[in-house]
Formats: C-alpha cells, structure tokens, sequence
C-alpha cells in the first residue's frame, strides 16, 4: 500500500494532519485551493488548553508555534451596565506549563506552515479539489486545473464548505445560520490599561463583544450583532457598518464605542455559522477533519482545538492500524460523541447572546447563581479542556 497522503486544506487542521501523519512515516502532501498569496490577515482566535496539549503531542512546543500570541486564561462575563456576572477559566497554566493562547489567525497559519516546511512536506497552493475516487488500495483527487494526485489516503481538512464532504455526503448538509453576525479588529493605540491576560466579555443591551488588551497595548475585539438573516455583499459600506456598531453600543457601560472608534479597518460583517450532525465522515480511503466534519460556532472557543485534536487522534489510529479502513474508523469512533457534544454547547452559548431584553434580565439574574452551583463540582468546562488525546 501506498503511504502518500493527499491533503486538502492548508488552514489549521490540513497542517496538523501532515505533521501528524509525517511523523509516523507517511509522505503527506498539502493542497490548498488559495494562491500563496492570498490575504489572510483576518481576525483573532485562541487556542484552548486542550488544543496546545495535543500539538504537545506531536512533540511541537506551544510556546514556539504561538510565538506571536499571548496567554488567556481567564475570561470576566458582564452585562450592559457593566455588573460582573462571572469570572471563569479558558484554561491553565496547566501542571506542565500550558495556558490557553490568543493569538491572530494568519500568524497560526503561518506557524503551521513553517513547521511543515522545515520537514520537507511539500505545499501546493491554487490547487482547489472538485472531487475524488478510490479503489479499495488507493484514491486519486481531481483538482480543477485538470490535474489529479494518488495515495493511499485523502484528508478533508477544507473546512465549513468542504469539497471532500460534499462527495461523501451528497445532498447532505450545509452550515447553518446561527442568527449572529461577527465583526473584529485591532485598535491602532492602546485604549485600556495594562496588558492584565483576562479576556473580558460582555452582554450588551443590543449585542454582545468582547476584547482583551494584547502585550503590546493595543485592543483585540470582536462583537456578535444578532440578525434574523445572514448578511449579504453590499448590505453594508465600511463607514455604514462602523456606524451600525456604534450605534449597538452606545448605551453601554462598557468602552466598546471607544475601541471601535480607536480601530482603523473593522473586520466583517461575516455571518456566523455551524454545522449540524454530519453523517458520514469517511469512506474506505478518504476522512473529514476540524471544519470540514464539524463546524463549531465561535461561541464554544474551541474551533481550532477540536481540529487539532482530529488531526493527532487520526494520526495515532494510522500508527496503530496498518489497514486504512480500520484505522478510519476508529478514528471516527473516538471523535464523533466529543465534537457533537462540544458542537452543541457552542450553540447554546450563542443563544444567550440573543436573548432579548425579558430573556437578558432573567440570564443575567441567573447566570452568576448557575455558574457558582455548577463550579461546586470543580470547573464546569473541565470535560473540554481536560481532555488529552
């Protein structure tokens, strides 16, 4: 059997996936359907405790591959007259070192990518794949340059509108409007105090954000505006948007107005999505991962973790199994309970985000008794950020 690995996506989890497969002797091969020039400057992300302990695994230093991030890890929840509602955990310092980390999209990719580079797996970018077929020892993807690539395994890592689920599961399901809008961005001079490592967000009367002061002064924040229907080009300018979100915060006690009126370039508007249950994650030579097989809204924190996680356990079923369709399936059988479980509690956080005002009051009166009766029994987040491959 061949051990050529084709795979599809070179965001987080197709570059976990290499370096994971690499590492046991596979001869894996990224494509990516952008040009290598594309611009990937986004927004921010952070990488959960979980996460960093299963990159740990593949014996890459957190701290090395998160350089250009910083520690968070903790998180303050307020409501609109800026009450305190919780202080809660995201995760470490961890009995070895490990603290959840915030850092920018494109400087994770770019991370990711320089440490497949530095052992030798190859990159392909402008290679977008239309579709696959397999035998029962191989399979060979079609890109739409009219071009094909053949190996012994094909990993969908080609995120929320992935190509290779769409072969496997025709007709099947599509990410889905959670009812929230996403905006971003970075401050061009400091607005708060310090750098003090907590994340603080908050319920406002119209629309939740959150921010956290980065190392070097400036304000990382993003805001979820709710919305009965996605956003759509043209909907709005970037002077019409920037006085849409001030206009949503403008009530509030806490200083959103200021840090967006201290952001030079807003990111979004960009609809926030999630995918529902998948039903069929592999075939007897292909596999789904992160995004591609179960899309996590952004409410969960925990996205790239849960890509991460994939690509590690999918690299140690393929250690441990020499037999593809085997190794395939237990892959799927560690993972699929996990991130339909994690699926569904970011869904839930993302519904208290669009409570409205009779369904603030009540989250607001009971969030803080909920969260002091649930952290009795230890941190009512441990199932996620405990978890070890």
């Amino acid at each position: 059997m061949t051990k050529k690995a084709i795979v599809i996506g070179g965001g987080i989890a197709g570059p976990v996936a290499a370096l994971a497969l690499h590492r046991i002797g596979w001869q894996p091969r990224v494509y990516e359907a952008r040009p290598a020039d594309s611009d990937e400057r986004g927004a921010f992300l952070t990488v959960a405790v979980n996460g960093l302990a299963a990159l740990s695994a593949l014996d890459l230093d957190p701290a090395h591959v998160l350089a250009a991030g910083f520690a968070t890890p903790t998180v303050e929840m307020s409501n609109g007259r800026g009450r305190r509602l919780a202080v809660l955990p995201l995760g470490g310092p961890t009995p070895d070192g490990i603290t959840s980390t915030t850092i920018r999209r494109g400087d994770l990719y770019a991370a990711l990518r320089a440490e497949v580079a530095a052992r030798g797996i190859p990159i392909e970018h402008g290679r977008r794949l239309t579709g696959f077929t397999e035998t029962p020892d191989r399979v060979t993807a079609v890109f739409a340059d009219g071009t094909t690539a053949e190996g012994g395994l094909l990993i969908g890592a080609d995120g929320l509108r992935s190509r290779t689920r769409a072969v496997l599961n025709p007709g099947g399901p599509e990410p889905a409007y959670v009812g929230l809008l996403n905006a971003g961005g970075f401050t061009s001079r400091s607005v708060e105090t310090a750098p003090d490592r907590l994340v603080r967000m908050a319920f406002g009367r119209r629309s939740f954000f959150g921010w956290v002061t980065a190392p070097g002064g400036e304000t990382w924040w993003f805001a979820n505006p709710p919305s009965r229907r996605p956003v759509r080009p043209g909907d709005f300018t970037p002077e019409s948007w920037r006085a849409y979100l001030l206009g949503l915060f403008a009530d509030d006690a806490f200083p959103a107005t200021e840090i967006i009126r201290a952001t030079d370039e807003i990111l979004g508007p960009w609809n926030t999505e999630d995918l529902r249950r998948v039903p069929v994650w592999r075939s007897g030579r292909a596999v789904l991962l992160g995004d591609a097989a179960h899309a996590v809204s952004p409410s969960a924190g925990q996205g790239v973790s849960m890509a991460i996680e994939d690509a590690v356990t999918l690299g140690r079923c393929l250690d441990r199994s020499a037999v593809v369709p085997e190794a395939l399936a237990a892959y799927e059988g560690l993972r699929r309970t996990r991130v339909e479980r994690v699926v569904r509690q970011g869904r839930r956080n993302g519904s208290g985000k669009t409570a409205g005002p009779v369904g603030s009051a009540i989250r607001d009166a009971m969030f803080p008794v909920v969260m002091r009766m649930l952290s009795r029994k230890g941190d009512p987040q441990a199932w996620i950020l405990e978890h070890r491959v």
